[in-house]
């Protein structure tokens, strides 16, 4: 049975906190941001200390995350009020400079995510690899980030896998062996609470 194209981003799979919050930390989000930033999606410091959605990282372009989005709260001009959200819309409902992220960066932690068409395989184990942004889903919020192996072992790597998903057999993404789409544990690899190394 293949495994379902059908990515969610990076989802929280463990970490030093407790759930349902783990160890989230408030971070502001650029003022004026027009792109949508969804739940699961690596997301970039910026200079004034903000964060945005990252670009999908490559072999040539070392890539420092900020962490993993969690969710967010703005000021909504539509609605007049504060909105409290799993993603954050952009364009120009919400008020300049009223919106906050929440993000996970704790070096410790661990998600859970998609494969590209190449999948990864056991030894792929303890290899760094880079993601590709995807497109996120605006009806339920979700992240649409997988993970790509075409540049394996690069030092600015963002993330590196600590083990694949076999269990429950036969359910979404756990063929487990190289397949297309299977699902890995992954942990962080250059984010600012972790410096990058090559593997």
């Amino acid at each position: 049975m293949a495994n379902n194209n059908a990515p969610f981003g990076f989802r929280q799979f463990s970490g030093t906190g407790s759930v349902p919050t783990f160890e989230q930390v408030e971070v502001a989000i650029t003022a004026g941001t027009a792109g949508a930033i969804f739940f699961g999606d690596p997301v970039s410091p910026l200079a004034d200390g903000s964060v945005a959605q990252a670009v999908s990282s490559s072999a040539t372009t070392p890539l420092q995350l900020a962490g993993i989005f969690a969710g967010c709260k703005y000021l909504s001009v539509a609605q007049k009020r504060t909105i409290w959200a799993n993603y954050y819309p952009g364009g120009t409902d919400p008020v300049v400079g009223s919106a906050t992220a929440y993000i996970i960066n704790d070096p410790n932690a661990q998600f859970v995510v998609q494969s590209d068409a190449t999948g990864v395989a056991p030894g792929d184990v303890n290899a760094t690899f880079g993601f590709v942004i995807g497109t996120g889903n605006t009806a339920n919020g979700i992240s649409g980030a997988y993970l790509t192996v075409a540049n394996a072992g690069v030092l600015g790597n963002p993330f590196r896998v600590v083990s694949i998903i076999k269990d429950p057999p036969t359910a979404p993404g756990t063929l487990g062996n190289g397949q297309p789409f299977d699902w890995a544990v992954v942990a962080f690899n250059n984010v600012q609470t972790k410096t990058a190394v090559s593997i």
